[in-house]
């Protein structure tokens, strides 16, 4: 019976549910396989039936481990609307604020900002996760989300402070022997896979590199950096994160068709609250400072002309201003 069981049990019922097996679902719970498995069986003991079936492709909910997934969301849903409405209330700049954002931004862009914001505020502890995959905000799987997109959350309140502009780039030393005459397709590229079909660089690479020149792929933005860093041949690249760096020549204009705009998001409940509201304001302030920067305009160390055979990029506009971050609670919507 369901009273007799408390929501820990059904925060195990979910966890495989959503990821399939039992040391993914360790792995999220931040536990080791034989206690998911553990809590799993008691859970089915008291509910007197079978929640999942186990196939070789993983374990699969029954009938009425589908019933009780449905009642372990709402009990999830519930909990965590209670925990927004109290944490919103909180107007201290301490404690701990945890964020999720993509690997370019972990590495090359958040540090130093994070930093001069812990000087700020020396009491409160940032948790920093690199996900390409989104944590869910409304189940408070993070408090913040820094993201890169054209097209972010409807049910999130938020700014977007920047564009995000990609060129293309190869590794200095990678240049000097191999030169850039003639066309592009000549050379390796390196290409990011499957996992980033959905976004504008997977769209571009496709258009404009010949699937046959592709030599490397990767599944992260990050990775293709450091791999055009090591010469293995051209890459679509982030502005924001290379332009300033001696190892990399950049190869014309920025690419339009890759732009993305740079979103710092939030749960409506969560917009009052004091570390929340003074991260965001504190980051919304550092990023549009650098806009020029990210946005692909600022003086580079040597820029290479494209051959006129290869993609290049149009004329950028200006992103959307910063004007006292979400002062308005302004629904997570694009900009025209």
């Amino acid at each position: 019976m369901i009273g007799s069981s408390n929501w820990d049990d059904f925060r195990y019922l979910l966890a495989v549910a959503r990821h399939g097996s039992l040391s993914a679902a360790a792995r999220v719970l931040g536990v080791n396989h034989s206690t998911v498995l553990r809590r799993v069986t008691a859970l089915e003991q008291a509910m007197g039936a079978r929640l999942f079936d186990k196939l070789p492709s993983g374990y699969v909910l029954t009938a009425a481990g589908d019933e009780m997934q449905r009642v372990a969301q709402k009990m999830e849903e519930d909990l965590a609307a209670a925990n927004r409405l109290l944490s919103g209330r909180d107007t201290r700049i301490s404690g701990s604020l945890r964020v999720t954002t993509v690997d370019i931004l972990t590495l090359y862009v958040l540090p130093r900002h994070i930093a001069a914001f812990r000087r700020r505020h020396p009491d409160l502890r940032v948790d920093l996760v690199a996900a390409e995959a989104s944590l869910s905000l409304t189940r408070r799987e993070a408090d913040v989300a820094i993201r890169a997109t054209t097209s972010p959350p409807e049910n999130l309140v938020g700014r977007a402070v920047s564009g995000l502009a990609f060129a293309v780039y190869g590794g200095a030393g990678y240049l000097e022997e191999a030169g850039t005459g003639g066309d592009l397709d000549r050379h390796p590229w390196v290409g990011l896979d499957e996992s980033f079909d959905h976004t504008n660089l997977a769209h571009w690479m496709k258009r404009m590199v010949p699937a046959g020149s592709v030599r490397y792929r990767v599944n992260s933005v990050a990775g293709s950096v450091e791999a055009v860093r090591a010469g293995i041949g051209l890459g679509l690249l982030p502005c924001g994160v290379v332009d300033r760096d001696p190892a990399f020549r950049r190869i014309g204009e920025p690419v339009q068709e890759a732009d993305a705009k740079l979103w710092l998001l939030t749960h409506e409940d969560l917009r009052h609250m004091g570390r929340v509201r003074a991260f965001l304001d504190f980051m919304a302030d550092a990023l549009t400072r650098e806009r020029d920067l990210l946005e692909g305009r600022c003086p580079l160390p040597l820029s290479l002309p494209i051959p006129p055979s290869s993609p290049r990029g149009e004329g950028r506009g200006e992103g959307d201003a910063h004007a006292g971050f979400l002062s308005e609670g302004r629904r997570a919507t694009p900009s025209p």
